[in-house]
């Protein structure tokens, strides 16, 4: 293998050069990653216009749905994570201290030591190498590794990610019971994979919400087991919810639109009194307005959904090893690394002719 990496460096909005970097030296506890794939997600894209991100962080590599080989690892490190050269494996973003009172007791996603994270650490950072849109990536020794059946397809397989976070924010944020309605508002790969985890999960009612533009989308949202689909710019979405659901409104109702403002209220005044709403599509830091009356006049749940944990991602593996969804009919296109921009533009809906659900890319191809 070569001494140096290749990665794509993010330097500011829209602007992304590819750069070479030191093969880091693999001690006993960490390791090194041959990267298969990386699916590209809706924050990716807004991350690349520079809508979200920290901003002082520097130049860095995008990309946190890694999925690769295991190319090199310590001893130490196999042991810990039950992994040899050769597996295959996908990784969360977070990397936690695993030692704190939160990670102990099994919180990790809170933990306060964390300082580091796969497609959002700055090239700053010894090795620079953490993201996944990289030949290979560095695995340090706080990496959270899920072992993915070898035999799956690659693009497939990418799909750890976004069908986490369907099983995080469905089922088990939205709590989602035998018979429930459920409406998704958002159309893209988390809102199908929201579908996908809901009907899993055993939903009466599936709506999906999306735009006329976004109709290739409904059309599979209605594959995957949506019974219902909305055009949010050509009609009134909570007005549809109550037609559809004869007045009795959402059991659950899943927020994921990025950047817009009115869905969250759509959200709140579609669910019935007493329901579950998810807030999962971040808005660049605005300031959206809120009608705390609809919470407490509806005695309603709201939860903020941060990521997929580990339970999540291992439910989404079992998922997509079953087979029991065709999750190839997602993926649309594979770029290469040279065409890490070319590959974001395309699922932002800025490549003319080009209708995009999953894309991802393979730095190795």
């Amino acid at each position: 293998m070569a001494d140096t990496v290749r990665a794509a460096v993010q330097t500011g909005p829209r602007a992304i050069e590819i750069r070479e970097f030191p093969r880091p030296e693999i001690g006993p506890d960490d390791g090194l990653l041959r990267v298969e794939a990386n699916g590209i997600c809706g924050s990716d894209v807004e991350t690349f216009k520079g809508h979200l991100g920290n901003p002082d962080r520097g130049p860095f590599i995008p990309g946190h749905e890694p999925l690769g080989i295991i190319e090199d690892i310590g001893e130490r490190a196999a042991e810990r994570w039950g992994v040899a050269p050769g597996d295959r494996v996908a990784l969360e973003v977070i990397v936690p201290c695993h030692a704190c009172q939160h990670c102990l007791s099994g919180r990790y996603q809170s933990c306060p030591n964390r300082k580091y994270g796969h497609g959002v650490t700055g090239i700053d950072v010894e090795p620079a190498i953490w993201g996944g849109f990289a030949e290979y990536l560095y695995l340090s020794p706080g990496t959270i590794v899920h072992p993915v059946d070898r035999s799956v397809p690659v693009e497939v397989a990418a799909m750890v990610n976004p069908l986490g976070a369907g099983v995080r924010w469905a089922a088990q944020l939205g709590g989602i019971k035998l018979g429930d309605t459920v409406v998704v508002l958002g159309s893209g790969q988390r809102g199908i994979a929201c579908v996908i985890a809901a009907k899993a999960a055993g939903a009466g009612t599936i709506i999906v919400t999306g735009l006329e533009s976004d109709g290739h989308k409904l059309d599979l949202a209605r594959e995957f087991g949506a019974d219902h689909t909305i055009f949010a710019d050509a009609e009134n979405t909570v007005e549809r919810v109550r037609e559809i659901t004869g007045g009795a409104m959402a059991d659950v109702v899943l927020e994921l639109t990025p950047m817009a403002a009115a869905p969250v209220t759509d959200a709140l005044q579609s669910a019935r009194h007493g329901g579950r709403v998810v807030l999962a599509g971040l808005k660049g830091g605005k300031e959206i307005p809120l009608r705390t009356d609809l919470i407490i006049q509806r005695a309603l749940q709201v939860f903020g959904a941060f990521g997929v944990d580990a339970s999540a991602n291992e439910q989404a593996i079992a998922l997509i090893e079953s087979g029991r969804f065709p999750l190839e009919k997602l993926h649309t296109h594979t770029f290469g690394l040279d065409d890490v921009v070319t590959a974001i533009e395309t699922l932002a809906g800025e490549v003319p002719g080009e209708t995009a659900v999953h894309v991802s890319v393979h730095p190795n191809n």
